[in-house]
């Protein structure tokens, strides 16, 4: 399950990376993740508990928006017949799903690079795949620090929540999706919208839930990765 975090300060003024804070509207959002998760996915069809793993990034707006998550001991019963106490939603922060830094243009906005950077501007408008801000990262380089998690994933008998940034997910989601690496910029990661993405025999499966509606006339994130 992927999710963004909240719409925080700096997606409302249009900046880039940062470690600001939720919104009111962020904060709404981080509310009904609680209830959705609590209710979808910690809990099977027949209400027993279902074991469940939460990630999140290190930044402080993904760790707000997950905070209302519950995180409750539940006993289950494995498919051997043992019975294990779990400890749900324990919240587990990686540095790894940190959004692509920007370096030298990091709390910009894109207007700003332009104004001030031109040419870094220019280079990322011709290649934004392969495009590495100044003194910080491109998106060749979230795959490389990516490829772990995304090992791990593989190897998770669990459902697992990630609370994560958009470029993160872009890479995520194209992994798991058999795309080609280069086409995870063209990936759409809305604010308040949770991607289920499923093992099948053929692959993976995605199903989007949109949790909050966005409020009318309101652009809730016009910065993007």
């Amino acid at each position: 399950y992927l999710s963004r975090h909240g719409q925080s300060e700096y997606n409302r003024l249009g900046k880039i990376g940062g470690d600001s804070d939720l919104t009111a509207h962020g904060e709404a959002y981080a509310k009904a993740l609680g209830e959705w998760v609590d209710a979808k996915v910690s809990l099977a069809a027949d209400g027993s508990p279902v074991p469940c793993r939460l990630w999140t990034s290190s930044l402080l707006r993904t760790r707000r928006t997950a905070r209302h998550i519950s995180t409750p001991v539940v006993s289950y019963t494995t498919s051997d017949g043992a019975h294990l106490d779990w400890v749900q939603m324990r919240p587990k922060a990686f540095r790894n799903l940190d959004e692509l830094y920007a370096g030298l243009c990091d709390g910009m906005t894109y207007e700003e690079i332009a104004d001030n950077y031109p040419d870094e501007a220019e280079a990322r408008g011709a290649d934004k795949f392969q495009y590495r801000y100044p003194r910080g990262e491109s998106y060749t380089d979230l795959i490389a620090r990516l490829e772990p998690l995304a090992h791990e994933l593989e190897r998770s008998r669990e459902p697992v929540v990630i609370v994560a940034h958009q470029a993160i997910h872009r890479v995520l989601f194209a992994y798991f999706m058999g795309m080609p690496r280069e086409e995870c910029i063209h990936v759409s990661i809305p604010l308040n919208t949770v991607i289920k993405i499923t093992p099948t025999s053929n692959g993976c499966e995605e199903e989007r839930t949109v949790v909050l509606q966005h409020p009318k006339g309101e652009l809730l994130d016009p910065a993007s990765h």
